[in-house]
């Protein structure tokens, strides 16, 4: 297992004590897409970990691998000015969440950043979510999305 996978499955077993099996694809499931078909599943059971910036905090959005974030919805639901919605660089995306563009995963930020998630994910038996980086991902349900990453389940997505 890749080391930063490795730390991933470790953080989760430390902070919120269950076991992950992280399966990793040496292809890569870079994009949504990439990620279904190498799992064999639908890609709205693919959570996107879409990093945000909106006004002056940093926001991980759980987006459906099918949705694209609205960021005038996002704006309104933090009370900021659409203009003020853009992508996190990769920069901020390290220093929020400890994890890089392609690879975080929905759980153990660096930082309390807000989480906001699709209400789609509570469609589906199972979902799948990155775990560290970009080959490596881990199935969980909606039920442990919830209790991984204790998300606000709001529609600001299109």
């Amino acid at each position: 297992m890749h080391p930063t996978a490795k730390r991933f499955a470790d953080e989760v077993r430390a902070e919120h004590g269950i076991e992950i099996d992280v399966r990793e694809f040496p292809e890569g499931t870079k994009t949504a897409a990439d990620a279904a078909d190498a799992i064999d599943c639908d890609v709205s059971q693919i959570v996107k970990s879409i990093v945000m910036r909106v006004g002056d905090e940093t926001v991980v959005v759980l987006t459906s691998g099918a949705n694209r974030v609205d960021e005038a919805a996002l704006a309104s639901e933090f009370d900021v000015d659409p203009a003020e919605v853009r992508s996190a660089n990769a920069a901020e995306v390290k220093e929020a969440t400890g994890w890089s563009i392609g690879g975080v995963p929905p759980t153990c930020h660096a930082t309390g950043c807000p989480i906001r998630a699709d209400p789609v994910f509570d469609e589906f038996d199972e979902i799948w979510a990155a775990a560290g980086t970009p080959e490596a991902v881990f199935r969980l349900t909606p039920s442990q999305l919830r209790e991984l990453s204790n998300p606000r389940f709001v529609d600001v997505f299109e």
